[in-house]
């Protein structure tokens, strides 16, 4: 068996590729924002913090721009209308949120310290929310990572049913519409799936994720177009 490496002060990890077959790389290390970001430009993400473990799972879950699926009950909530959506607005209550979520028996991976650190990365412009609103009433939200026209998608909350899906495609449209050319959701679950996220081998996406992260985009605060058409794949 494998033995995976202990990380030590030096802002360097192990090739993603050289994960074990559950997809872990390494443990140990810490969560400032330089070794978040050396982690993410590399294809390689924490999943604890107590202890740290780093991970690069293969396949590689991934939403293509421009092919992401409206089911017929999400396009006729969107339809509906009421609500809206912003960028940036309430990051600290969406993470918090999300992290209430329980997460299969083991509760959430989303603990105090990996709320700080994404908190961190906020306040220095590399984690981004998208908030969904009903009023002034906040009913759902998703958060994650950007790097050039790369965007790491970590977790999304509702408190209305199809919230989050709102949030979901209004975020990859938005970021489509900026030029980002890679939006990763780690790996699948039921909602993605359902949503259109696909599978692709490792090796693909970490080639694709070299090109999106020197890909120069922008991410600006403020309000944020639902999708125009929700019977079109976003």
């Amino acid at each position: 068996m494998r033995t995976v490496p202990r990380l030590g002060p030096a802002l360097e990890f192990p090739s993603a590729e050289s994960a074990d077959p559950r997809g872990l790389v390494a443990f140990g290390g810490d969560l400032s924002v330089a070794r978040l970001l050396v982690a993410y430009r590399n294809g390689i993400f924490p999943w604890s913090a107590a202890p740290i473990t780093w991970w690069s799972p293969n396949p590689r879950a991934v939403f293509e721009f421009g092919g992401v699926h409206i089911p017929k009950s999400l396009a006729r909530t969107l339809r509906r209308g009421g609500f809206r959506a912003t960028l940036d607005q309430a990051f600290a209550r969406v993470i918090r949120t999300c992290a209430d979520v329980p997460r299969r028996e083991d509760g959430t991976w989303i603990g105090p310290e990996l709320i700080e650190a994404y908190t961190r990365l906020h306040e220095e412009g590399w984690a981004h929310s998208l908030e969904v609103w009903r009023g002034d009433r906040l009913a759902g939200g998703i958060y994650g990572v950007a790097v050039g026209g790369f965007f790491a998608g970590e977790s999304m909350f509702h408190h209305e049913d199809d919230a989050s899906k709102v949030a979901v495609v209004t975020l990859l449209a938005h970021l489509r519409s900026r030029g980002f050319v890679l939006f990763d959701t780690q790996m699948l679950t039921d909602t993605t799936r359902r949503l259109g996220a696909t599978e692709i081998p490792r090796s693909d996406y970490l080639a694709r994720l070299a090109t999106a992260v020197g890909t120069s985009c922008t991410l600006v605060p403020g309000p944020v177009k639902l999708p125009a058409d929700p019977g079109q794949p976003v």
